[in-house]
């Protein structure tokens, strides 16, 4: 009988990339403006909905340099919590021993401080993050990797339609698809080919339990 490696993407399917966000803003906010850090936090968000330069207008403002604040930006360890979902599906993966992988494109101090943040990165038996491994998804390598040992089947859940399945679905893995509740930083878009395309769909992260068991 094959074991079971679930993979997994991070943001906006174990976390949303929204949450790092405003974690972000507001300890910038309050870096550059402590007596007024309220509203500078406020002005940031209204300037992020309405897609405006948030750090052009940070730089302009505060006469600080942008590119050091996007570092600040990447730098940060966020403040964000594991959602309830999340929790569970980890644990009842944890208590059937099957293996737990995470694939997540993104600079490595940003992935990684999410995953301390949420306190899961010793949970997986594997992690790979595109400025570490040196590709992107949707590179067959980054996918390949996990399957050094052919006695598994493979999962993968994640949420971009773009890059999260194409790959897998050519190599045979289940792949779903966390839907969008409306908090995603990047639309969700189901109107790809069909390689591209999740074979499920789930509402709640906690769904996964249906096809991986």
């Amino acid at each position: 009988m094959k074991g079971k490696y679930i993979i997994f993407d991070l943001d906006d399917t174990l976390m949303y990339e929204i949450d790092y966000l405003e974690s972000a803003y507001y300890e910038i906010a309050h870096l550059l403006d402590p007596n007024d850090q309220d509203n500078l936090y406020q002005d940031m968000m209204r300037d992020y909905h309405e897609n405006k330069d948030v750090f052009g207008m940070l730089e302009e403002r505060y006469s600080h340099n942008k590119v050091k604040l996007l570092d600040m930006y990447r730098n940060h360890f966020p403040m964000i919590k594991m959602g309830d979902d999340v929790r569970d599906v980890l644990n009842y993966i944890s208590q059937n021993n099957y293996k737990l992988g995470l694939i997540s494109d993104g600079r490595s101090i940003t992935q990684r401080n999410k995953l301390k943040a949420l306190d899961i990165e010793d949970l997986f038996d594997k992690i790979i993050i595109s400025e570490e491994f040196g590709s992107m998804k949707p590179d067959h390598k980054n996918f390949e990797t996990f399957m050094d040992d052919k006695n598994f089947e493979y999962f993968y859940i994640g949420d971009n339609t773009k890059k999260d399945f194409v790959t897998p679905n050519k190599l045979g893995w289940t792949t779903i698809a966390l839907k969008d509740a409306g908090r995603n930083i990047h639309k969700q878009d189901f109107d790809w080919s069909p390689e591209h395309k999740p074979q499920f769909i789930v509402n709640n992260l906690k769904e996964i339990i249906n096809y991986i068991n």
